[in-house]
């Protein structure tokens, strides 16, 4: 979401270059202090540790009745309409946040999965042709951009080719004896990209993918063996700031 950017860049950007893993934290800090502030001030927190209370009492009840079904049948349909109350209480909350929750989030999704190609680095572009396409397919590059393979390749329902740039946004041309698209790549040492696939609609030329690696905030730093994205970091970190800040904060 590139409109996004001019809201968010100045103020994000210089983070990422620096460190994702920490920008990632500081994110998940941020949405977890505004999900928790609206929640506190847009609930009657007094009902909801009523509500609380009545929940933890509903779970022992149904320990202790455990050899008695229908009594326990009972209880459990009790304890769920009370789950259903303390639901509804917290919706208003979650209709608050809902909306700039998803903005920040389409933000981080667009900055956060992918390396970015450097300058000098070899990178791929691939385009997908339309059935029963035939013939040549070729790609055209601007100047500061180096082919490393063929420009003209036999149509086989897909081409592909492999490059290096010198840093800036740069136009690839892949070009059929009847059609050609234009796919922008950035070519950059800050963490940015552009969107990797484009698909185009009546045209010979399918699908233009680039080529990026997926991006590995913490480096080689592993979790049993699971290296996280930025969406599991971003996770990880939430539910830790929100588990404390419900509690320094006493939220029910």
């Amino acid at each position: 979401m590139a409109f996004l950017d001019p809201v968010f860049n100045p103020l994000l950007q210089p983070l990422l270059n620096a460190s994702p893993f920490w920008a990632i934290a500081i994110l998940a800090f941020i949405i977890s202090l505004i999900i928790t502030l609206v929640y506190k001030f847009a609930t009657n927190q007094q009902e909801m540790k009523r509500l609380k209370g009545e929940q933890k009492d509903f779970q022992k009840k149904i320990k202790e009745l455990r050899s008695n079904p229908q009594e326990m049948m009972k209880v459990q349909k009790e304890a769920m309409s009370k789950n259903m109350e303390y639901m509804k209480h917290s919706f208003k909350a979650t209709l608050i946040t809902m909306l700039p929750i998803l903005v920040i989030f389409s933000w981080m999704s667009a900055h956060l999965m992918y390396e970015p190609i450097y300058p000098g680095e070899r990178f791929g572009i691939t385009a997908e042709l339309a059935e029963g396409v035939n013939g040549e397919v070729e790609l055209q590059v601007d100047d500061g951009v180096e082919l490393l393979s063929e420009a003209k390749q036999q149509i086989n329902g897909a081409a592909s080719w492999n490059l290096k740039s010198s840093g800036g946004e740069h136009f690839l041309t892949v070009k059929t004896n009847n059609d050609e698209q234009i796919k922008k790549v950035l070519i950059t040492e800050n963490l940015m990209y552009e969107e990797p696939v484009s698909q185009y609609e009546n045209s010979e030329i399918e699908l233009i993918q680039i080529s990026y690696n997926k991006l590995k905030p913490a480096g080689n730093l592993s979790l049993l063996g699971w290296k996280p994205g930025w969406l599991g970091w971003y996770i990880i970190w939430s539910i830790v700031f929100s588990m404390g800040l419900r509690k320094l904060l006493k939220i029910y």
